[in-house]
């Protein structure tokens, strides 16, 4: 199985988030650099991830993103299903129009049960968890946050 892009950046803006300190929060031009991938993605990533329920976003000056308390206890499975906006995971269409095996068709069925069983492998992979201190050091270096967190983000009191 292949994921698209935009789940893959809502993943690593979801892994960056994950491996601040709960209380920090984070813009998304950071997450932007933290994951090199142009601001606008990251922008409609973080816009989706808001709505999921999966990050808390304050606006302003000092304003940024966090986890919220479901992002994270949020699995690899559940965030994918989220964001798969294909219903079918062949596109069953011909240059006339529909597929014309596609009445009764044993393929789709396959595979729709072979997304669900990828899905529910990583339905056990909690995203919180997946980050480590080692891997993300240098990726927080990189967008110019220090180990105690002065640039760039905003520590909430």
């Amino acid at each position: 199985m292949k994921i698209n892009a935009f789940a893959d950046v809502s993943l690593r803006a979801l892994m960056v988030l994950a491996a601040a300190p709960e209380a920090t929060l984070l813009t998304t031009q950071n997450i932007a650099d933290a994951v090199a991938t142009p601001y606008n993605h990251v922008s409609k990533a973080m816009a989706k991830l808001r709505g999921l329920g999966l990050i808390e976003v304050e606006r302003g000056r000092s304003g940024g993103s966090r986890l919220s308390p479901a992002g994270r206890l949020a699995t690899v499975g559940q965030v994918l299903r989220a964001l798969n906006t294909r219903m079918d995971a062949a596109d069953c269409v011909a240059p006339s129009g529909d597929c014309p095996l596609i009445n009764e068709c044993k393929l789709r069925a396959a595979l729709s049960r072979a997304r669900e069983a990828f899905y529910r492998e990583l339905d056990s992979v909690v995203i919180s968890e997946l980050p480590g201190s080692t891997q993300m050091a240098p990726v927080f270096r990189m967008i110019g946050l220090r180990p105690g967190l002065e640039a760039g983000a905003v520590p909430v009191a």
